[in-house]
């Protein structure tokens, strides 16, 4: 028998080595993998509020920094990414990688209620994010300057038919939840109030301390720790029932508008194709640090109720 030649030899070697070097690819993935995944996070993780300090997604977010990076052992950097209704942070974080290091917390605007009022958007909320969680419900409550001759809805309403025209609210921005609760408002009253849009919530919060607008309907968070020093009159909250931290306030719905609800929810989602492993360890995280007392307290003293959902439900809440 004739023995192969050694250029035979070589021949059968080179067309086995794409063979042999996918398999100690495969072999050596497979044994990285949980490395990977273990390894993560390995760099600080930045957290992108789309609107200005002040307001309740960045009370949230400021809320939960400090325990959130202990629990995941890595910083957390806010970045505060303004304007378009939260959809300039919104965008950001669409074309951001999807390996974990940056995530918006969003709010109904940006991650819902937008599609209803732009007739262009940069992303689209049900297919260009991961959901990671459907984190709090924001009360919503009503205030005036404490100039503003007004101690009720009822007697907002009648100053305002007595000066069309002549009263002003601020919101965070045209087709923002503060805009559509007051305008809804405007709708059923049959008043003329007009609307002085911002940027976010806490702009707003600054010109009305300073007397240049008439009322506004907003964050308890952002609005609340102002009417307790007594620079803002709070006429009225906007859930449907009394709220458990103001039971004393009533709701405007009980003002002649039976019905009648404003309020706002957030959450937290990442870039679209999050790695599922990533998806369960910050999820995870998120729920050990809403579920500390001390954060919950202070979540609801804001206003915030937490709902702490799955990324799954809340995939269905922007759908």
């Amino acid at each position: 028998m004739q023995k192969p030649s050694q250029t035979g030899r070589r021949s059968v070697a080179v067309r086995r080595l794409p063979a042999l070097l996918g398999l100690i690819a495969l072999v050596c993935g497979l044994a990285s993998a949980p490395s990977l995944a273990q390894s993560y996070p390995s760099k600080p993780i930045r957290l992108i509020v789309p609107f200005p300090p002040g307001g309740a997604v960045d009370f949230f977010t400021r809320t939960v920094q400090g325990r959130l990076g202990e629990v995941l052992g890595q910083s957390i950097i806010i970045d505060n990414r303004t304007g378009a209704g939260g959809m300039i942070g919104a965008e950001h974080v669409v074309k951001s990688a999807p390996d974990g290091y940056t995530f918006l917390v969003g709010n109904i605007a940006a991650l819902a209620m937008n599609v209803g009022v732009y007739s262009k958007m940069p992303y689209d909320p049900a297919r260009d994010f991961t959901p990671i969680m459907h984190t709090v419900a924001v009360n919503y409550v009503m205030v005036v300057h404490p100039g503003v001759p007004a101690n009720s809805v009822r007697d907002l309403i009648a100053l305002a038919k007595a000066q069309p025209g002549k009263l002003t609210y601020g919101s965070a921005g045209s087709g923002s939840a503060p805009h559509l609760a007051a305008e809804h408002l405007k709708s059923l009253a049959g008043i003329n109030i007009v609307h002085v849009p911002y940027k976010g919530g806490g702009p707003v919060v600054t010109d009305l301390l300073a007397g240049q607008l008439t009322m506004t309907i907003g964050d308890q968070a952002n609005l609340m720790p102002h009417v307790k020093a007594g620079k803002l009159r709070a006429l009225a909250v906007g859930s449907l029932k009394r709220s458990t931290n103001y039971p004393d306030l009533p709701t405007i719905a009980e003002a002649g508008f039976p019905g009648y609800e404003a309020g706002a929810w957030q959450g937290v989602v990442g870039p679209a194709g999050l790695p599922a492993d990533i998806v369960a360890r910050v999820h995870e995280a998120l729920m050990k640090v809403v579920s500390m007392p001390e954060i919950r307290e202070r979540l609801n003293g804001g206003g915030l109720d937490i709902i702490a959902s799955t990324p799954e439900e809340f995939r269905q809440v922007i759908r």
